[in-house]
C-alpha cells in the first residue's frame, strides 16, 4: 500500500490501557501507526516543501514548518508561542494580531512537571492535557500550576526553570533512559518556590499521568535520519516515542521537525 503526504505532528491520544496511539494523515485516508509495528516501510522523500502557514511550495522551509515570510509574520509563530511569558494580550497589546492572541492566551493554562528523561517544566493549553506529554515523549508528568492565562503561565516557568530543566533529552528518551523521579514529591519540594501572586496558582490535581508508548525495542544508540540528505527511508518499524519514528539499528526521524515536507509511504 501506498500513500501520499505532507508531514506534519502526529495526532497522538491515550488509549484505555494508557499507551499513546498515533495516527498519520494522508492525502485521502490516514494510518494507525501501530499497525506498521514490526513491518518494513518505505518512506520517500519526493523533494517537495510545503509551509504549514500559507500552504505554498518553497525549496526551503525556515523553522516550525513556516517559511521565512510566515515565521516572522504569523501569530502562529509568535513570541508567546516559544516564550509564554512574553504574552502581552492580557494587557491589551499586540504582537501580531490582537484577536487571534486573545484567542490562545486567554484561556486557562497548566504548568507541568514531566519526565521524559530526567524532570522538567513546561506550559501547556488547558485542553492539551496529556496530548502536550505524548508529543515530548514523558513516562510521567503532573500539573503543577492552573493558570487563568498563558503569561501567568509563562511566570511559573520562568522562576522553576532557576531549580530544573525546559528540555527534553531526546536521546535518553529514545533510548528509555528514564530515571526514577519521584514527580509528586518534587511539585510539594518546588511549591515553596512560587512567591508573591504566583502561588494562588498552585494545583491541588495530584493524579500522575503515566504514559507507555508502542515499542518493540528501544535502541542503545540513535541517530537522527536527515531526510534532505537521506531521502529515501527503508526500514523495519521498531517503535513510536514523542514525535519520533524509531526504526531497526537505532535510526530515528521526527516528525513533527520535518513539517511540510512531502513524502511517499509505502508498506505491505
Amino acid at each position: 500500500m501506498e500513500l501520499t503526504l505532507t508531514l506534519e505532528k502526529m495526532p497522538a491520544w491515550l488509549n484505555d490501557e494508557g499507551q499513546a496511539t498515533y495516527i498519520l494523515k494522508a492525502d485521502q485516508d490516514f494510518i494507525q501507526l501501530q499497525r506498521l509495528l514490526g513491518q518494513q516501510i518505505t518512506i520517500e522523500f519526493v523533494n517537495e516543501k510545503y509551509c504549514a502557514n500559507c500552504g505554498n511550495r518553497f525549496e526551503q522551509l525556515y523553522r516550525m514548518g513556516f517559511c521565512q515570510n510566515c515565521f516572522f509574520t504569523s501569530p502562529q509563530a509568535g513570541e508567546s508561542i516559544i516564550r509564554p511569558e512574553l504574552s502581552r494580550a492580557h494587557e491589551g497589546i499586540e504582537d501580531r494580531d490582537l484577536e487571534f492572541e486573545k484567542s490562545y492566551q486567554l484561556q486557562p493554562h497548566l504548568v507541568y512537571l514531566a519526565n521524559s528523561g530526567d524532570i522538567k517544566v513546561g506550559v501547556t493549553r488547558m485542553g492539551q492535557r496529556p496530548t502536550r506529554w505524548i508529543d515530548q515523549g514523558a513516562s510521567e508528568a503532573i500539573v503543577f500550576a492552573e493558570t487563568e492565562n498563558r503569561y501567568q503561565a509563562g511566570q511559573i516557568e520562568v522562576a522553576m526553570k532557576s531549580h530544573l530543566g525546559d528540555k527534553t533529552p531526546w536521546q535518553r528518551m529514545l533510548k528509555n533512559e528514564i530515571p526514577e523521579i519521584n514527580l509528586l514529591e518534587e511539585k510539594q519540594n518546588l511549591k515553596s518556590k512560587l512567591e508573591g501572586d504566583l502561588a494562588q496558582f498552585y494545583s491541588s490535581d495530584d493524579q500522575l499521568w503515566k504514559i507507555d508508548y508502542p515499542v518493540l525495542e528501544y535502541p542503545t544508540k540513535v541517530k537522527s535520519i536527515n531526510l534532505d540528505k537521506e531521502p529515501q527511508i527503508e526500514a523495519v518499524l521498531k517503535g513510536i516515542r514523542g514525535q519520533y519514528l524509531i526504526f531497526e539499528g537505532g535510526r530515528v526521524l521526527n516528525v513533527r521537525a520535518n513539517t511540510g515536507y512531502r513524502v511517499k509511504l509505502s508498506f505491505a
